[in-house]
């Protein structure tokens, strides 16, 4: 399993397309302070669940001085499809051989059922304004993950 970020950390830089193909790179919202959510498969309950929140929460979190980003294995069609189809407007972006989430300590062992894999674990990462980890959490819970995580950071 890979090193989980923890608070002060810095923030692994990245540059990944987003649904649009379009390059987003961490270092390019420096000044920002950014919600980096992992998630692990667009169009899934939960994965909709999660973004759908991030996108009724996001008047509040831009308000609090937040920028969104979800990231997940998925390729840039699948999460142009999702985007449309849930009408998200904040960026996902394709980490297809999940090297960012493995940076981000994202992606490790899971079991499910007795049955070990390599997977993507649902974490959220929130980068500061100069590119330090302010808060760190893994394996979170979708339903009601946006509501908890607003409520942390005062958004």
């Amino acid at each position: 399993m890979n090193a989980r970020l923890e608070t002060g950390d810095a923030a692994p830089d990245f540059s990944l397309q987003d649904a649009t193909g379009r390059s987003v790179t961490l270092s390019g919202l420096r000044g920002q302070k950014v919600i980096v959510y992992f998630y692990p498969k667009a169009a899934t309950p939960g994965c909709t669940t999660q973004a759908c929140d991030f996108r009724d929460s996001l008047d509040s979190l831009h308000a609090a001085g937040y920028t969104v980003l979800g990231i997940s294995p998925d390729p840039v069609a699948k999460l142009e499809k999702f985007t449309q189809d849930e009408g998200l407007t904040f960026p996902l972006l394709s980490d297809e051989d999940h090297a960012v989430a493995e940076s981000y300590g994202a992606w490790g062992e899971k079991k499910n059922y007795g049955r070990v894999t390599e997977e993507l674990i649902r974490s959220t990462v929130v980068v500061d304004e100069n590119g330090a980890v302010e808060l760190a959490q893994y394996n979170v819970k979708a339903t009601g993950h946006v509501a908890r995580l607003r409520q942390k950071l005062g958004a």
